[in-house]
């Protein structure tokens, strides 16, 4: 470098290496385009790292655009990417209108719809791009785990994808803390505590006067941080330093850190400390904002906090940034409660023109209950929750509940943002602490929407039964819609949603009810989402073909859709339609945010779950087993103990499809084991649905007959049990196979006055393929051909092998051999592809007895459940291993360990790990003891 501040020089020494290495990254960064994140314990050295690169890019002509996270905002969207887009307001004419809008709405500076986070953060590239036109760019972004979550998405957004550019990325984060930026994949360098000679020299430049043992001492006690080094003799004597009076006990070193920082700030004046603290709780460092609360003499002000190297100003970008994090903390904690409600009131004076910000400082300053603040903070949490933000919204109505006067408002807010976070946040147990909160405030909460509403969601979740959660909800609906003035359609609407998944859940028909004579009540005000979804997911064998059109409708516009909880909703009305497929891209969304951690554990499990079930349709079974172990994984890290279930029954799926029929037992015998004692009665069905399919593929004709029927008798598709739809055939194929002919003629009749037909191309085969099997002659060969002319049926590999196979054994039975072996290659086909091993080994079957003289290529994969590395996983994991260890040992993430696990734990024939030891004993693979 040609030039650097005594300070860095003191606090970059023993650094020469990281400092080679960050300048070789940005020399090439400037000019392919790159990204590093620093790593390290508070104090290391990161900011001085930062501070230094981005010195030695402005003497090289660079452009250099600084960004710091700011803990007092951490929970204002974009409070980040404000500071990044304020000082290149002129280079924002040169985006189109649409990227234009988006970065001026989001940063506060425009008014107008919250715009898609993916178009804000192509914006800012595209922003960064034109900049990088004039020259090299640097973004410097300072402590990334304080970040505001909207920012870090862009920011994250933007840094994967610098290659080729002229910008340069580089950003420092606190080991073990990153905030809402997800930096998988991004180079990381971790900055290390200094060696002790490094120590030494630091120590011997900064404090030339202490005396060798008390050096020694502070070495020690400082364990390479230098920032300890360099602060830690200021609270010495002058005796101290030099040895002649004993030194103080140590404490931790955070601790004494801050004590360290509070002390700085207090020396200073008070006028000095006022402007610190109100930099402080903006965040931004925009000193323009501050101005326009207090005076253009608040930068003067500032002059002793530079001079001590509290914060650095900055005259040309008119931006202010702390020396370090732990000093703006240090100047919060400093501060009397009083003078912090001041500064805050000051900030929202500023902030007029920016509404979510100024609720927030509003409701830090009110000493007392305020309804007025409350309400803005309210109304900001309803923005905020819009935008698919449900953390936010909770902190929001949690700040709005504790200034609220009247009990029975807090209680509702504190109701509203445990609801919020119980369904669509996934934070159970914060929501747990809410509602306690909630009901002790209003110990009239009982008959509260969603207060009845979050408990549900608790009790599924722990050991409460659905039929419980399901009465508590339908009382609480029932009271509010027999109140003189019932008003509040959103608490109702997200209680009637509540209560449609605790219907399907029962799986009784007596259990809708109550559903709809509320839905009745409320006429034209039901959301659409919970109209379509009534029609769609409660009886759809008689109800669903009303609700498609509106449905397609809407799904047209899912692809745009940004709101999480709608496309769960969505996806939920599109399941036994088959509709999940043009839902996939915004599924796909989903996931991925929930991946980074931007989208909630609950609306990532739905996501998750609606993507299996596609994909199980679609065959693509490999990455169904992936979504399931995903799913599996988030349920035991997030105590989603409920929808363990739906994961178990999708492998329990694949694996009768495949043959492995052990798997396959277990896997549903959990579910019903599971499901019994707490009436989710709908759970055990889809379990039952998986053990009539693999005692089909079986040949256990007489099972699968009797585990269909437990579904829905012959004869009739059973009243809010849409899962017989996905039976019909395997109920009507059974019977025949058993000789239960006028069985499967009822069922037939059962299944041609229902509307199955009109609900999908894929339903609409297996109509046609049961109107087959209960004909003859000519009639049934129409049926099978017109089932197989469906050009839309191609889409379920499995479905359409499944009509082949059984036309071709027709076939063959009625002596048309050619036509037979026809069918019965493109089955045989299909079915191999699929890895459908007793299906190809059925069809195989067929074609031998056509003529056909076919090698033996199919086989039972069930005798040897376990690959290769999946047997080094498990016998790693039974000799105590953590999933990090085996990850290590076998260079995988933690996370692909646990994955593989979940796919190991019912192959087995287990649930946990304890009997991994036991499980590989009995298969003769007893591990050795580590």
């Amino acid at each position: 470098m040609d030039t650097i501040s005594v300070q860095h020089s003191r606090s970059l020494i023993g650094r020469q290496d990281e400092r080679d290495f960050i300048r070789r990254f940005f020399t090439e960064a400037s000019v392919k385009g790159g990204a590093l994140v620093v790593t390290g314990e508070p104090g290391i050295g990161k900011s001085a790292l930062l501070d230094a690169t981005a010195q030695d890019a402005e003497h090289l002509g660079c452009a250099v655009l600084r960004v710091a996270g700011v803990q007092f905002e951490a929970d204002i969207g974009y409070s980040g990417l404000n500071q990044l887009v304020v000082p290149l307001l002129p280079y924002l004419d040169k985006l189109d209108k649409a990227h234009r809008d988006a970065l001026r709405v989001a940063t506060g500076m425009g008014s107008g719809t919250a715009p898609d986070r993916l178009l804000v953060s192509t914006a800012t590239l595209l922003l960064l791009r034109r900049v990088a036109e004039e020259a090299p760019v640097l973004l410097a972004v300072d402590d990334v785990p304080w970040l505001d979550r909207s920012t870090a998405v862009v920011l994250g957004f933007v840094a994967r994808r610098l290659i080729g550019s002229r910008i340069g990325f580089l950003a420092t984060a606190r080991t073990g803390s990153d905030g809402y930026f997800e930096r998988g994949g991004l180079p990381e360098h971790v900055l290390e505590p200094l060696g002790d000679e490094s120590a030494h020299e630091l120590l011997r430049t900064v404090h030339p006067r202490l005396a060798s043992s008390v050096r020694r001492r502070i070495v020690a006690e400082a364990r390479g941080n230098p920032l300890a080094l360099v602060e830690l003799p200021a609270v010495l004597s002058g005796p101290q330093q030099q040895a002649e009076a004993g030194m103080p006990s140590v404490l931790p070193l955070n601790e004494r850190l801050k004590g360290l920082f509070a002390e700085r700030v207090a020396e200073l004046p008070a006028r000095c400390r006022h402007a610190l603290l109100l930099a402080a709780l903006d965040g931004t460092g925009d000193l323009s904002v501050i101005e326009e609360g207090v005076g253009a003499s608040f930068v003067d002000d500032l002059g002793p906090a530079e001079r001590a190297r509290v914060v650095t100003v900055d005259l040309a970008s008119y931006r202010l940034a702390f020396g370090h994090p732990l000093l703006a903390s240090a100047v919060v904690e400093s501060a009397t409660s009083g003078e912090r409600r001041e500064a805050h009131r000051t900030l929202a004076d500023a902030l007029t023109a920016h509404p979510e910000r100024r609720a927030w400082h509003l409701g830090e300053a009110a000493s007392s209950a305020d309804e007025e603040v409350a309400g803005l903070l309210e109304a900001a949490a309803q923005r905020i929750l819009a935008r698919g933000d449900a953390t936010g919204a909770v902190a929001a109505l949690s700040r709005a509940a504790r200034l609220s006067p009247l009990p029975r408002d807090r209680s509702r807010r504190l109701a509203e943002a445990a609801y919020i976070g119980a369904d669509a946040g996934g934070e159970l147990r914060s929501a747990s602490v809410l509602l306690d909160s909630a009901r002790r405030a209003d110990p009239a909460l009982s008959g509260s929407l969603l207060a009845a509403a979050a408990t549900a969601h608790l009790l599924i979740n722990t050991d409460g039964d659905v039929d419980t959660a399901h009465s508590l909800v339908t009382g609480a609906v029932e009271a509010h819609l027999s109140s003189p003035e019932p008003n509040d359609d959103f608490a109702l609407g997200e209680a009637l949603h509540t209560l449609l998944l605790l219907c399907w859940y029962g799986g009784r028909a007596e259990l809708w009810d109550p559903l709809f004579e509320a839905m009745e009540q409320m006429g034209d005000a039901v959301p659409e989402l919970l109209w379509l979804t009534s029609r769609t997911f409660g009886d759809a064998a008689r109800t669903g073909p009303v609700a498609l059109e509106r449905l397609d409708r809407v799904l047209e516009r899912a692809s745009a859709e940004t709101d999480p909880t709608r496309v769960i909703r969505i996806g939920t009305a599109s399941v036994y339609p088959d509709r999940l497929s043009d839902l996939r891209e915004a599924s796909w969304r989903v996931i991925r945010q929930g991946r980074r951690g931007e989208s909630p554990a609950r609306r990532h499990l739905g996501a998750l779950m609606h993507l299996c079930v596609e994909h199980l349709f679609t065959g693509r079974w490999d990455e169904v087993d992936g979504f399931a172990a995903e799913g599996l994984r988030i349920c035991e890290e997030q105590e989603f103990n409920f929808f363990v279930w739906y994961f178990r029954y999708c492998q329990a799926f694949t694996a009768a499809a495949r043959g492995q029929a052990d798997t396959s037992r277990v896997l549903t015998e959990q579910i019903k084991q599971w499901a019994a004692p707490r009436g989710a009665h709908g759970a055990a069905l889809w379990a039952t649905q998986a053990r009539a399919l693999c005692a089909l593929g079986s040949g256990d004709f007489e099972e699968a007959y009797r585990q269909s029927c437990l579904l829905s008798p012959p004869g009739e598709l059973a009243p809010f049990v849409p899962h017989a739809l996905w039976n019909a055939l395997d109920l009507v194929e059974s019977a025949n196979r058993t000789g239960r002919i006028d069985e499967a003629r009822s069922h037939a009749r059962a299944v041609r006055d229902s509307a199955m037909s009109a609900l999908s191309p894929r339903l609409r085969v297996q109509v046609r393929v049961i109107e087959a099997m209960t004909s003859f002659g000519t009639e049934a060969e129409q049926h099978f051909e017109a089932a197989l002319a469906d050009d839309q049926a191609r889409r379920w590999p499995f479905e359409y092998a499944r009509a082949e196979l059984l036309y071709g054994e027709y076939l063959r039975r009625a002596r048309n051999t050619t036509q037979a072996r026809s069918h019965l290659s493109s089955a045989l086909a299909a079915f191999r592809g699929l890895g459908a091993v007793p299906w190809a080994n059925r069809a195989a079957t067929e074609l031998r007895a056509a003529g056909e003289s076919l090698p033996q290529e199919t086989r039972d994969d069930s005798s040897a459940p376990l690959t290769p590395q999946e047997l080094q996983i498990a016998t790693l994991a039974a000799t105590g291993l953590t999933n990090k260890q085996i990850g290590e040992r076998l260079f995988l993430s933690h996370r692909t360990v646990g994955s593989h696990l979940y796919q190991i734990y019912p192959k087995l024939g287990i649930t946990t790990r304890a009997a991994l030891r036991d499980a590989l004993a009995a298969l003769g693979e007893a591990p050795a003891d580590i």
